[in-house]
């Protein structure tokens, strides 16, 4: 595997534990003098703290002010929370994001959306602005479970409309409730409208389980294992276990992560999910955090260092398959917690790759609220201390990770071992032995080569997904205690 960084996006559940004598403490002491930007307060006090890049953004200086009323004017100076907390971010930050209301945000942090179950890819086609979806997997348990959709359909109308580059956000992620696809079919790669609809409605608080598909396949006299993992979600790490246990009785001698939808979520999770692949040798370093030149310098080695786990969060035995290389599936849609993963493993196994290369996150972020006597750091056990007055929520690039080996750049990607797009016009049954990403890692496993060559009629260019339309997006979060000096 070609060596980048990995590091993590989106970190809610961080608990705190410090004193007024020790915390970490925000050099900007100037306070604003207008009660009507405290929203804009929060903001900048956060992003002084805690921003990866607080040092490059001129504006986020501490000696940027030098009394209270310029402080003061400069946070009146733009009304709007969203669009002042975009003006701190730093150019090349990607990633940055914010929330009107917190509970929102820590929702998805936990897999818990508002949803109708699809999800699916965006495709330019055509010699216009026209775009069409083709469905890549339906949330078990949801509406579009129950309706007649499934995966590889192709639709390209919502309610009559054609989707466009310039209307897809309006049509398939506004505040719609339900909406009608108007589905096609794929002749000679030419997409094709037809008569059939499918109605879709959203649905309030809709947990997704995912763990996809786990099963152990017998190919070969070979005993190989095959996850679908989707998110890295703590409340779902005692499943993830108990899979692996089922892995172990079965024998499972090969391990095929199937990554290609995982767009992050949970550090820890990752920690885990990297044990019970690798071992549970906890002296063995998992990752190393960066972060700014403030946060890092009240930070100890021991704080700053993650090891691999030797049981869960709730106390139960980590079931591992000890092995010495695993092969993972992957798009530009694997990202975050999912690339941490590789690089965590790559420093002491094999990782084969096979797909498309990765989305390339190699930073991590902290869920910020306005919070100060907690650093702004969101808990689940303070939610009565934050500020009524505003509910805001910040997602802000606040770290890097390294592996064992001190390697973490990688922003342009793993790129595969084994190249093979998906293909729209083949997708194949995910966890089926014919699925095409599956049989090609199963080919690779087993050294029989079968007869299929693995072409691809149209590859799957897509412009954007489902996922990237959730509060949480492609992100990861570090849900461990921290400690300040």
């Amino acid at each position: 595997m070609k060596k980048f960084l990995i590091l993590v996006i989106g970190l809610s559940l961080l608990f705190v534990s410090c004193d007024s004598d020790d915390g970490i403490q925000n050099t900007q002491a100037f306070e604003p003098t207008d009660t009507n930007v405290t929203a804009q307060n929060f903001i900048w006090q956060a992003m002084n703290l805690w921003y990866l890049y607080q040092n490059q953004v001129p504006n986020l200086a501490d000696d940027r002010f030098a009394n209270n009323q310029e402080f003061t004017e400069f946070l009146q100076a733009e009304p709007n929370p969203f669009n002042f907390y975009t003006s701190l971010q730093f150019v090349e930050d990607r990633f940055s994001f914010s929330n009107e209301d917190f509970t929102t945000l820590v929702n998805n942090l936990n897999g818990i959306s508002r949803s109708n179950g699809l999800e699916f890819a965006l495709v330019r086609f055509g010699d216009d602005d026209d775009v069409f979806g083709f469905v890549r997997y339906i949330i078990p348990n949801s509406d579009a479970s129950r309706a007649d959709i499934q995966r590889g359909d192709i639709f390209t109308r919502v309610d009559g409309v054609q989707i466009t580059g310039e209307n897809f956000r309006e049509l398939l992620f506004s505040d719609t409730v339900t909406y009608t696809l108007g589905l096609a079919t794929i002749n000679d790669n030419t997409i094709v409208d037809t008569e059939e609809e499918v109605t879709l409605t959203t649905e309030e608080n809709l947990l997704e389980n995912p763990i996809l598909v786990a099963e152990t396949f017998n190919v070969e006299g070979r005993n190989i294992a095959y996850l679908m993992y989707n998110g890295f979600r703590s409340n779902f790490d005692e499943q993830l276990n108990n899979a692996f246990g089922q892995f172990a009785a079965d024998g499972a001698t090969d391990l095929i992560l199937d990554f290609r939808y995982n767009g992050g979520g949970s550090v820890n999770s990752s920690r885990l999910l990297s044990s019970m692949i690798r071992g549970t040798n906890t002296s063995e370093l998992y990752l190393r955090q960066r972060w700014n030149d403030k946060i890092q310098a009240q930070r100890s080695n021991e704080q700053l260092e993650d090891f691999f786990a030797s049981t869960t969060g709730a106390g139960s035995p980590i079931n591992t398959l000890n092995l010495n290389r695993v092969y993972v599936l992957t798009t530009n849609s694997t990202a975050s917690s999912s690339e941490l993963v590789m690089n965590g493993l790559d420093a002491y196994i094999d990782v084969i790759q096979i797909g498309t290369t990765t989305s390339g996150k190699n930073e991590f972020s902290i869920t910020l609220v306005d919070d100060p006597d907690n650093n702004f750091i969101f808990s689940t056990n303070r939610q009565d201390q934050i500020n009524p007055e505003n509910r805001w929520a910040l997602q802000p690039l606040v770290g890097r990770n390294e592996n064992a080996d001190g390697f973490f750049d990688y922003t342009d990607g793993f790129a595969p071992d084994i190249s093979l797009e998906e293909d729209i016009t083949n997708l194949g049954i995910l966890g089926d032995l014919n699925e095409p990403l599956l049989a090609r890692a199963i080919q690779e496993i087993t050294g029989v080569s079968s007869k299929r060559d693995f072409n691809v009629q149209m590859p799957a260019k897509f412009m954007t997904d489902s996922k990237m339309f959730t509060p949480l997006k492609n992100n990861m979060f570090l849900d461990k205690e921290l400690h300040l000096k």
